[in-house]
This record gives C-alpha cells, sequence and structure tokens, in this order.
C-alpha cells in the first residue's frame, strides 16, 4: 500500500489527545460538558439527514431527475472534506466557538467576525426554511389544512425554543431522538422500497426498475445543465454536517468521540443520501415529483398502504425541527463567542442558569419570526427564498473552514505547531480542490438565473453589510483584545 493511500483511509486506531494551542477563547468557558458519546454521534447523523433531502429532494428530483443521486454523492463528497477538516480542527483545540474561533486564532479578528456572521447568515436563514418546511408538512393533515402557514410556523419556532433555552443535556436528548426517528424512517423507507424492487409490485402502475430511469429519458433526461444548476441546493441539505464541531466543545473527550463520528459521515451519506435517492428514481418516474411534497411521502402514498404517508410526513416534520433544533444550538454557542470578543452584540454573550448562551439563542429566533412574517407575504415561495440565501451562508462557512485548515496545515509545515494524529487527507490539495468547488457552486447559482441568481446580486449587499458593521465594531474588538493580551502578559 503506499504512502498515499494509506493517508486517504479512514483513521482507525484511537488518535492521539489533543495537542496544546496557545491561543485561549474567551468563549470556550462557562459551558457544563453534558453531552455524552450517543449525543454526539445521533447529531453527526442528524446533520447529514436534514430538512434538504427530506424537502427539497422533491423539487430538484423533478427539476435534474435522476441524475440528483450524482449531485448528492459529489457534494457528499465535498461535505465529508469540510467536516474532516474540522474535525481536525477541533482535535486540535476543542473548542464551542468552533471555526469562527479557529479564524480567530488563524486569521485574525477580521476573520473570525466575517466567518461568524456569514455563520449566522446560514443559519438565520436555515431556520426560516425549517419552519417553513414544518408548515408545510403539517398542511399534509386535514386537521392542519385550514389554519394559515405562518401560524403553523410560528408554533414550530416557539416549541423548539422552549426546549432550546433550557440546557444543553435536553437539547442533546431532543437531538438524540430526532435523529433515531430520521435514520429509522430511512431505513424503513428503503427496506420497503427495496422489496418492491426485488418483487417488481407496481407503485402507481409504474413496475419498479431500471426501466422506470429509462423510460423516462435515462439518468440525465434533460441534459447534463440541470444537474449542475440544482448542486446548490443539494449544498443545502449538507448544511448540518459541522455541527458535531461546535458540539464537541461540550463535551468530556472530543479526542476519543469526535473521528468516529465523523468518519461515519460518508458511509451514511452513500447510503441515506444517495441510496435513497437513487430509490426514489427506480420506483417511480422522476415527473411524479415535486416541490410541493416530500418525495418519501409522495412513494408511500402511491403504495396505498393506509397511514403509511401520515407516519412518513410525521417523520419529516421531525426532520425540520431537528435542524431548526440544531441552528438555535449551534449559533448560540458561535455569537457567544464573538460577543465575548466584541464582534456581536453584548447580549449575545449571555448565559442563563442552565449555561445556555440565550442571547445568540433569541436573536437567531428572532429572524425565525421575520421567516414567519416571509410565509405570511408569500408563502408558495418561501422556502426557496431562504434556501438560496442559506446557500450563500453554507458556501462562506465552508470555505472559511478550509481556509483555516490550509493555514494550519502551512503553520504545521512551518513548525509553528503540531497536527494531531486524526488529518485530513491529501493536504493541501483537499483544501484547494474543496475552495474551487465552492467557487463553481457559486457560479453555478448565478448561471442557474431566478432566485439563485438574484441572490449572487445581493453579494455586494451582504459584503457592504460586513465592512459597515466591521467599523461599528472594530474599535471593541481592538480594546477587548489588548485587554487579552495585556492580562496574558501579566499572568
Amino acid at each position: 500500500m503506499s504512502d498515499r493511500t494509506r493517508t486517504a483511509a479512514v483513521d482507525t486506531a484511537p488518535p492521539s489527545p489533543p495537542s496544546t494551542s496557545p491561543h485561549v477563547d474567551a468563549g470556550d468557558e462557562g459551558y457544563s460538558k453534558d453531552l455524552k458519546s450517543r449525543h454526539i454521534n445521533m447529531i453527526a447523523i442528524g446533520g447529514a439527514i436534514g430538512t434538504g433531502l427530506f424537502l427539497g429532494a422533491g423539487g430538484r428530483m423533478a427539476g435534474a431527475g435522476p441524475s440528483l443521486a450524482i449531485a448528492y454523492a459529489v457534494c457528499g463528497v465535498f461535505a465529508f472534506f469540510v467536516v474532516r477538516a474540522l474535525g481536525e480542527l477541533v482535535l486540535y483545540r476543542p473548542s464551542s466557538g468552533a471555526f469562527v474561533s479557529y479564524a480567530r486564532e488563524f486569521m485574525g479578528e477580521k476573520g473570525a467576525y466575517a466567518a461568524g456572521w456569514m455563520y449566522f447568515l446560514n443559519w438565520s436563514t436555515t431556520a426560516v426554511a425549517d419552519i417553513t418546511a414544518a408548515a408545510t408538512y403539517a398542511h399534509f393533515w386535514a386537521m392542519f389544512s385550514d389554519i394559515p402557514q405562518w401560524i403553523l410556523a410560528l408554533i414550530a419556532l416557539s416549541i423548539v425554543l422552549t426546549a432550546n433555552l433550557i440546557s444543553v443535556k435536553y437539547f442533546g436528548e431532543m437531538e438524540f431522538w430526532f435523529s433515531i426517528v430520521k435514520v429509522a424512517a430511512l431505513v424503513i423507507f428503503m427496506l420497503i422500497g427495496i422489496y418492491l424492487l426485488v418483487t417488481q409490485t407496481p407503485v402507481d402502475g409504474h413496475t419498479p426498475g431500471f426501466s422506470t430511469i429509462s423510460d423516462g429519458g435515462g439518468i440525465f433526461p434533460m441534459g447534463v445543465l440541470p444537474m449542475l444548476i440544482v448542486i446548490q441546493g443539494v449544498v443545502f441539505a449538507y448544511a448540518s454536517v459541522e455541527l458535531c464541531g461546535v458540539a464537541a466543545g461540550e463535551t468530556e473527550e472530543p479526542h476519543k468521540v469526535l473521528p468516529k463520528a465523523i468518519n461515519s459521515i460518508m458511509w451514511r451519506v452513500g447510503i441515506f443520501y444517495v441510496g435513497s435517492v437513487a430509490l426514489l428514481a427506480l420506483l417511480l418516474p422522476y415527473t411524479a415529483y415535486s416541490d410541493k411534497q416530500s418525495p418519501f411521502v409522495t412513494v408511500m402514498d402511491k403504495i396505498g398502504v393506509p397511514g403509511a404517508a401520515g407516519i412518513m410526513n410525521l417523520v419529516v416534520l421531525t426532520a425540520a425541527l431537528s435542524s431548526l433544533n440544531s441552528g438555535l444550538y449551534s449559533t448560540g454557542r458561535i455569537l457567544r463567542s464573538m460577543s465575548l470578543a466584541g464582534s456581536a452584540p453584548k447580549f449575545t454573550g449571555l448565559m442563563n442558569k442552565g449555561q445556555v448562551p440565550y442571547g445568540g439563542i433569541l436573536l437567531t429566533a428572532g429572524f425565525g419570526v421575520l421567516g414567519v412574517g416571509l410565509n405570511f407575504f408569500v408563502p408558495k415561495n418561501a422556502f426557496e427564498i431562504v434556501l438560496n440565501f442559506a446557500s450563500i451562508g453554507i458556501l462562506g462557512t465552508w470555505a472559511m473552514i478550509m481556509i483555516c485548515s490550509l493555514l494550519f496545515w502551512r503553520r504545521s509545515k512551518e513548525g509553528l505547531l503540531e497536527r494531531p494524529s486524526y488529518k485530513l487527507p491529501w493536504a493541501p490539495y483537499t483544501q484547494i480542490v474543496t475552495l474551487v468547488f465552492l467557487a463553481c457552486v457559486l457560479f453555478l447559482m448565478w448561471y442557474g438565473g431566478g432566485d439563485g441568481r438574484k441572490t449572487v446580486y445581493c453579494l455586494p449587499i451582504i459584503a457592504a453589510a460586513l465592512v459597515g458593521g466591521w467599523f461599528v465594531v472594530r474599535r471593541r474588538v481592538t480594546a477587548i483584545a489588548a485587554q487579552r493580551a495585556k492580562e496574558s502578559a501579566e499572568s
């Protein structure tokens, strides 16, 4: 086996404890270490199975056909690279501030400021997408069909916000059970799908199999371009994979727990995302799916099993609430790290008796309330509008993680620090290729036109807001940094 192959192989030996870092992040203080191994493992799973698959796959299947499975596979590889890079940084120095803390160490306060607010853009808009999805799912049942979408969105936000504010243990338990429900549902769906495929049982008049794909125009029924265009939406489906890196700051032994959780993401992506989308394409023609209903619910509905579609709809509702739960959790921690450095409002650094940074959580929830208004005015377009803005935030967040990883690798080559045994394979080429991929996704957003192009045109506005915000906070950031440097020198 060559050295390159050995490097690429997934580490199976227990990694060494994280090396000592000279950087100290004040935002890491005050947290309880209540997240256990089972929480981190299921959080990693939950981060790889969310609203982007359960709801978004329907419209994208209709737009790109069976080639959607290829898009999920390609994006899944890069998502794994991102979370693996973050995992190496976490093993180097666990931090609840995650990549914002690493950006502060390797890129300075400006880098941390930009990373943090791009992450907030990601999750504040994702929160809107999640409550929109939850309201859409609820309309499946007749008892909720007459309730306005914005009211259902507000109810979903209120329930998850309340649970998130209590303690990290409640968050961990909620996410643990949410993830179990999602995984169990996908496994059951795939078993049913495989049975229908093997037995050639007709689904809505169609015989499952490769003929469903070939008769519908093949893998690329409308060409390769539609598959490339939907990639930006597929990236959104992987938006939570970095969550386990944030959660590692609130577990006792991250160097033991995190590598196993991250290593398992790759096969989960292969089975749950690529496998389930391939099954969807084999069971029904791509034209049977739409953006108005989860594709999993569509299949169960067509099978005709009493109550099956309702149960699957309950599962996808759980997925939306799980994603919202994760977004409130992670932005609360990131904003607190930024607040104590001076680059976020002071109230986002406040913690309650349960050691929960409630200020940052409430700020994210506040943007969710704005999303309730979006559901009031444009209920039909709310999901796609916020999905595009969330994708911009995701691209920015992933780019920052890979830049930090690249700078980390360079410092290790200079002998300034030591990389942990759990490394990102093929560095620095992995980081460079991933950054090129992210730039291509941004171009595809523009090239695809519609809401995606409008979102890209908003980039100068986002950049101007970041620059303007920096001039507002820079004096406070500089003063806090100088004070900490003084205290460090005196100690």
